[in-house]
């Protein structure tokens, strides 16, 4: 029996995904969270083996929690369940701990065929995310400006070039103006930007963001 959590901050999503893991042979939900302090607690708390988790939820950053939970838990399978379709979430999700990655745009059936092949010790990315980590894994690789950002510029980033300001930026990852501004000014000087126009451009220029349909 494959031992299963659900972590994600809509109620709604969490009941959708429920009843999808609840109704495949062979697997039982066997907790759920609805933010990162939840999901420690039935890391902690609760014996299971697969963490469904949804890589953006209220306060610690999903790639924060991801290392944290592998540091606890090393052997628990992570299958991450983004609205992201970006490359680069997925490659970091994968460097951070997790064991796979799917956006919440895929079909039930993938999520089953996710779910058991982490769960047997394997892990589930697509071609182009295999690609990229194994292109990062050779010596001599290049690495791009963003792939030096921390998960929570890299976050902030995202929301930024999103068109996101910064006020509502600190919002929705819970933490102050303040602190969003310096994550900001850090990551225009790692990236040797100097304006948020030049961010959106990086970021289209590399993949990072849909582009509009013309």
């Amino acid at each position: 029996m494959i031992r299963v959590v659900v972590a994600d901050d809509h109620a709604i999503v969490r009941e959708g995904l429920k009843r999808i893991v609840s109704s495949l042979a062979g697997m039982m939900v066997l907790g759920e969270a609805a933010d990162g302090a939840e999901v420690m607690a039935r890391v902690r708390e609760l014996e299971f083996d697969v963490l469904l988790l949804d890589l953006s939820m209220p306060g610690r950053s999903g790639m924060e929690l991801i290392r944290q939970v592998h540091a606890e838990r090393p052997r628990l399978r992570i299958l991450v369940l983004s609205m992201h379709q970006e490359l680069q979430y997925a490659v970091r999700s994968i460097k951070s701990g997790a064991s796979g990655y799917l956006t919440k745009e895929s079909a039930p059936d993938q999520l089953e065929q996710a779910i058991r092949k982490i769960a047997s010790g394997g892990a589930f990315v697509s071609a182009e995310v295999a690609q990229q980590l194994a292109l990062g894994a050779m010596p001599g690789g290049q690495t791009l400006p963003h792939e030096g950002l921390s998960a929570r510029e890299f976050e902030v980033f995202h929301l930024l070039v999103a068109g996101v300001s910064v006020t509502d930026a600190a919002a929705r990852l819970n933490l102050s103006v303040k602190t969003i501004s310096t994550h900001k000014s850090n990551l225009m000087h790692k990236m040797e930007l100097q304006s948020t126009a030049e961010l959106v451009r990086y970021a289209m220029t590399h993949g990072l963001v849909e582009q509009p349909d013309l």
